[in-house]
């Protein structure tokens, strides 16, 4: 059988950098593990501008297209920041997730126990904290039309429209549904049924796929208000949480702050399966290109390393391999190893990029 592909699209500012941690993971599962995947690497965002004029370009969105899985770092800086809105950096990335249809966004919210003191809540609650939030991504009020900003009699008035067809709201809720079965198998699903008609509808939809397709799980459902509070007064009460646009891209980043550090948060984005069953799959840290520690060694890699760790569960069957590498991190970080982004208030000396990612590889070592 042929190896698994991966197209890294590394990307610009402290991209290239985590990403290089990332590439020795993945030559060290072929050296140790016998995984050994077929990887290839392009450009987008600033630096496929710099040499195509584009942020990215047809060739590199056809290989995406064809690959079982793309690995992207981060776009964009101030160096683009003139670019007319049609090529900046971050267009590249909304092309991948358009052409591609990578209509769930996973966006996991884990806090190692190390980290516990560096969330915002106290530690007794989120220390062990382990969600899944799930985001519509490719519909919804960011895409609904009409939309626009129009003049009525006298004043401007701005106009965009929530819409959502069953099947948007089916195809998501079953992503949702089958993360909860490799998971605690609860699933909660918020929206706004009490003043949305599509919060009507997203609910009966999610109930009707339930209860036909996935009686075994846990569902249950939450207006996406009283969800925020929830996350915040007692986030472990959560598995599995399925919303729509809006409200999961408010949601996973209030989750996001949980767990102390955008250095450790990873994402997916998923699709439809393709013809070998895979879905088609984007992976890439929540963290942005961080210009101003470009090139210095700083960034924090983990976020990177922990996407990849969830390419290995949802898009290689892997899901060993994830656990083996997801206790690495623990492991380096219970020794007390940090980078910049994760230093305490009471100091010390970080570790460079590089420095941690061949820590969590002495680690997987170790637990060989």
């Amino acid at each position: 059988m042929a190896n698994p592909s991966l197209l890294i699209l590394a990307g610009d500012g402290i991209g290239p950098e985590v990403m290089v941690e990332v590439r020795k993971i993945i030559d060290w599962l072929g050296a140790r593990r016998g995984l050994v995947f077929d990887v290839s690497e392009d450009l987008v965002g600033g630096c496929a501008y710099d040499a195509h004029g584009t942020p990215l370009a047809d060739a590199t969105m056809a290989r995406a297209q064809e690959v079982d899985a793309v690995l992207l770092g981060a776009v964009g800086g101030p160096k683009y920041d003139a670019l007319d809105f049609s090529v900046k950096p971050e267009r590249g990335l909304l092309r991948l997730r358009k052409e591609m249809d990578l209509y769930a966004n996973l966006r996991p919210a884990q806090c190692f126990a190390a980290l516990a003191d560096f969330s915002s809540l106290k530690r007794e609650i989120v220390e062990g904290l382990d969600i899944m939030i799930v985001r519509e991504l490719t519909s919804g009020v960011y895409f609904g039309e009409p939309r626009g900003i129009f003049t009525e009699g006298n004043e401007r008035v701005g106009i965009n429209t929530q819409r959502y067809t069953e099947s948007e709201i089916a195809r998501v809720a079953r992503s949702a549904f089958e993360l909860a079965r490799r998971r605690s198998n609860r699933v909660c699903s918020m929206e706004k049924a009490n003043v949305m008609e599509s919060g009507i509808l997203w609910r009966e939809v999610v109930q009707k796929v339930h209860d036909e397709e996935y009686p075994e799980v846990e569902l249950s459902h939450m207006y996406a208000d009283a969800g925020a509070m929830q996350l915040t007064r007692r986030p472990k009460q959560f598995d599995v949480i399925v919303t729509d646009n809006l409200f999961g891209d408010l949601l996973s980043d209030l989750a996001a702050m949980l767990t102390g550090s955008l250095g450790m948060l990873p994402s997916a984005s998923l699709g439809a399966p393709m013809a070998n069953g895979r879905p088609k799959a984007m992976y890439e840290p929540v963290h942005g290109s961080a210009p101003d520690i470009a090139g210095q060694g700083k960034a924090n890699p983990i976020a990177c390393i922990l996407s990849f760790a969830m390419a290995l569960r949802y898009s290689f069957d892997q899901g060993a391999e994830a656990d083996r590498l997801e206790r690495a991190i623990e492991t380096v970080l219970a020794d007390g190893l940090r980078t910049a982004d994760l230093m305490g208030p009471e100091g010390g000396s970080p570790i460079s990029t590089g420095a941690m990612g061949d820590a969590i590889l002495g680690a997987l070592d170790a637990s060989l």
